[in-house]
């Protein structure tokens, strides 16, 4: 069985700038990556980093999820704009199922006393094929800098198994 990390985005573009190193190198540790993200927008990017697509609306609105995650990344925005994806997230954290990890520039409230500032050092081909991501969704950036940082949580069943994110401070 593969670990599996769902990225939860309001778009494909906030997904690649803020996380598409960090999806790359699970992808190359051997996750399976799925992003879902709102609209219908050009997937080419995200699959550049090896990650599957689903639309979020369709995805949240049905019965059936599969297996859970075992590592969880959403937008502070999204977090605070859909309640749904605020349960979600809040339930894994709750019950110790989830790594969890938030990016933007502001941490929820509700998140705030319970997960970290972490980061995760790109690899030398996470920078390439993000910039390739980052270029194919016509994203102009600063220089690609060598991390990528997050808030984030992970629960201390899974501690062994996630040596990617470093704590900061």
């Amino acid at each position: 069985m593969r670990y599996r990390l769902a990225v939860v985005a309001p778009s494909m573009t906030d997904a690649v700038r803020n996380v598409g190193g960090w999806m790359f190198d699970r992808v190359m540790a051997g996750w399976d990556v799925t992003v879902l993200i709102s609209g219908a927008e050009d997937v080419r990017p995200l699959q550049i980093l090896g990650a599957n697509v689903l639309e979020l609306e369709r995805s949240l609105g049905s019965q059936g999820h599969g297996p859970m995650p075992h590592a969880i990344a959403v937008s502070g925005d999204l977090f605070e704009a859909d309640a749904r994806v605020r349960r979600g997230v809040l339930d894994a954290l709750e019950h110790g199922t989830a790594e969890v990890l938030v990016w933007g520039d502001n941490c929820p409230v509700e998140l705030d006393a319970r997960i970290g500032s972490v980061q995760h050092r790109l690899s030398v081909a996470a920078r390439a094929f993000k910039a390739q991501a980052l270029t194919a969704a016509a994203i102009s950036a600063p220089a690609l800098g060598g991390t990528e940082v997050f808030r984030g949580g992970v629960p201390l069943t899974q501690l062994a198994s996630v040596r990617d994110l470093v704590p900061i401070g």
